[in-house]
């Protein structure tokens, strides 16, 4: 009798629910909601919309604080189920480090995202074939797409395109060519979307196209045949500064640019973070303007490259002004009519701060800068991401909370990669730091030591740490970690291969494999010169792997994997701070002599 009721009562509240909700979700607080500073969890507040006119200010429009769309849902299945939570030892309390959530510029006390946020692994990042944002993915895994038949282990240069330059901020000297991170991105459009675009006729009419898309230092976005080099548009001229970073793809194939600038023109603010449609190349959004008033630091430039959450419809995008920007773009993209607008809601930010961070003339131990230059690291939710004050943290996207801490010492440029670990039930993070604060002092304030960890994902706690690199930073420019490492795969999947420089005198570098189960170094090879460029693994279709690393002089080096040792090599006129990205067997990269090259991996 009483389950017989039981029964009867769970019929009728679902029933009743039916009739009082029509079948749908209840309503919540808008798509990207928080109760905000006098403002009750029932109140109709409005919010401010930036327009999507291509203006570098921020215009605004009042809109409803409620979206039509609903919140996303989620069909991954991830393969490590970790708990991330922070221990006594990397909680934020524990570096004293603060932080404050925005909304739009009002700072809110709490943050409830409602399109949540959820990236499924780094293998299911894009659709598309190709590189689409700096090392490929939400992983950062690497920046090579397809496989080579490498037989004869030679580099074959194809072709080369010409680029240009921009006068610094300052007035004195000029952004030159292809700087760092500076990767291109390489995508072959599936034909409904190339049929779309203002791509030269001949060029559209190829069933095998495939486009470089690189955004330079002299401040344009070039677009090339991957085959022979040549322009399959015209350049994206943004009348900005340099472009330092790398661009960003939209991952689903919505035809839909990203790129950050890295410095001013002379006597203009403008540093943006700019969005564009490659439909017709126009400008449809920026953000990130100067002197944002949520930023702790004045100096402010975007270098990460952006991640898209597709399902939540939102860019995320850390700034150099130590504020971590996710915007809900609202993207409306008619493939049939060859349309593309967005409507961007308005920006939740986070920021960060400690008790030793302000805007001194230097980075040291006691004036930290804050900011971030890598690009974030992101694992369903969970964003990873280090800084200049040389901390690296963890964020949950969904509420903006600041969930670990880990100190990795110093300046950090180098982009963390992110593995999964399903025999160890967690992921792992491998992450290595530049040479700035931790230079030994007035003795030799040229000179220091850098390690390379391996940090819990989960946790923030390190599991290894190798012993200190001896490096050299001179007159700005780093030693130590500016590159960002392989994650190795097939034949040298025991491995991660880091490229440090100035190490272990001021000119030279060295590349260093680690066994990932414990730190050991496995192989090192030595160069006469440095390298900033981030190295990148080619695998053969047997799962061979072999490496490609670029130095200070000009030279791309091609090495086996599972020993270090170098095959061939060439000269490409100077120097290659850029990383390169791979595409089947042709390699992409631009040098700061003007010029962009495409080289066979034969």
């Amino acid at each position: 009798m009483f389950a017989t009721f039981a029964i009867l009562v769970v019929a009728l509240v679902v029933v009743g629910a039916v009739f009082l909700f029509g079948g749908k979700d209840t309503p919540g607080y808008g798509p990207d909601s928080s109760v905000g500073l006098g403002q009750s969890a029932g109140s109709s507040a409005s919010k401010t919309t930036q327009s999507s006119t291509g203006s570098d200010s921020d215009v605004s429009t009042t809109e409803p604080d409620h979206e039509s769309s609903s919140t996303s849902t989620v069909d991954t299945v991830p393969s490590v189920n970790m708990s991330v939570r922070a221990t006594a030892e990397t909680s934020p309390e524990a570096f004293n480090i603060t932080t404050k959530i925005f909304r739009g510029t009002t700072q809110i006390p709490s943050f409830q995202r409602q399109n949540t946020i959820f990236f499924g692994p780094g293998k299911e990042y894009t659709s598309l074939e190709g590189i689409v944002t700096f090392r490929g993915n939400n992983y950062r895994e690497g920046a090579a797409y397809g496989t080579a038949a490498v037989e004869r282990a030679k580099l074959t240069p194809v072709w080369s395109a010409n680029t240009g330059s921009v006068a610094k901020a300052t007035g004195t000297g000029a952004w030159t060519g292809s700087g760092w991170t500076g990767q291109p991105l390489i995508v072959r459009w599936p034909a409904d979307i190339r049929a779309i675009m203002n791509i030269k006729a001949e060029k559209k009419a190829d069933p095998g196209l495939t486009e470089v898309i690189y955004p330079c230092l002299d401040g344009n976005i070039h677009f090339l045949d991957l085959r022979d080099g040549s322009r399959t548009r015209e350049p994206i001229v943004s009348g900005g500064g340099p472009f330092k970073g790398t661009g960003s793809l939209h991952p689903d194939g919505t035809p839909l640019l990203f790129v950050g600038h890295g410095d001013n023109s002379p006597g203009k603010e403008s540093v943006r973070s700019r969005l564009y449609s490659l439909i017709d190349q126009k400008l449809l959004y920026t953000f990130g303007r100067s002197k944002d008033p949520n930023a702790y630091r004045s100096f402010h430039a975007y270098d990460s490259s952006a991640l898209f959450d597709i399902n939540a419809d939102t860019i995320i995008e850390p700034g150099e002004n130590g504020l971590l920007y996710t915007i809900r773009l609202n993207t409306q993209f008619d493939k049939e009519a060859g349309t593309l607008s967005i409507s961007p809601g308005q920006a939740v930010k986070v920021s960060y701060t400690a008790p030793n961070y302000s805007n001194g003339p230097s980075n040291t131990p006691s004036t930290r800068w804050w900011g971030m230059e890598d690009s974030a690291v992101i694992w369903q939710n969970y964003l990873y991401v280090a800084e200049n004050g040389g901390k690296f943290m963890c964020f949950d996207l969904n509420t903006m909370e600041l969930i670990w801490v880990q100190d990795v010492l110093d300046d950090t440029n180098s982009t963390p990669i992110f593995e999964e670990s399903p025999e160890d039930g967690t992921c792992y993070l491998y992450i290595s730091t530049s040479l700035h604060i931790t230079r030994k002092g007035a003795a030799d304030p040229r000179h220091g030591g850098i390690p390379i960890w391996k940090i819990d994902a989960a946790t923030g706690e390190i599991v290894w740490q190798t012993p200190m690199y001896d490096c050299y930073t001179i007159s700005g420019v780093s030693g130590g970690v500016q590159a960002t490492p392989v994650l190795g795969k097939e034949d040298i999947a025991h491995l991660v291969i880091y490229a440090i420089a100035r190490t272990p005198n001021v000119e030279s570098g060295i590349l260093v494999a680690l066994d990932k189960r414990t730190g050991e170094e496995i192989w090192s090879t030595s160069f006469d010169h440095y390298s900033w460029s981030s190295p990148v693994a080619v695998y053969t279709p047997q799962g061979k792997a072999y490496i490609v690393l670029c130095d200070s002089i000009g030279n791309m080096f091609l090495l086996e994997g599972t020993t270090g040792r170098v095959l061939d090599s060439i000269n490409l006129g100077t120097n290659i701070e850029a990383s390169p990205a791979v595409f089947d067997d042709m390699i992409v990269v631009g040098t700061r002599g003007q010029k962009i090259y495409g080289v066979r991996i034969e």
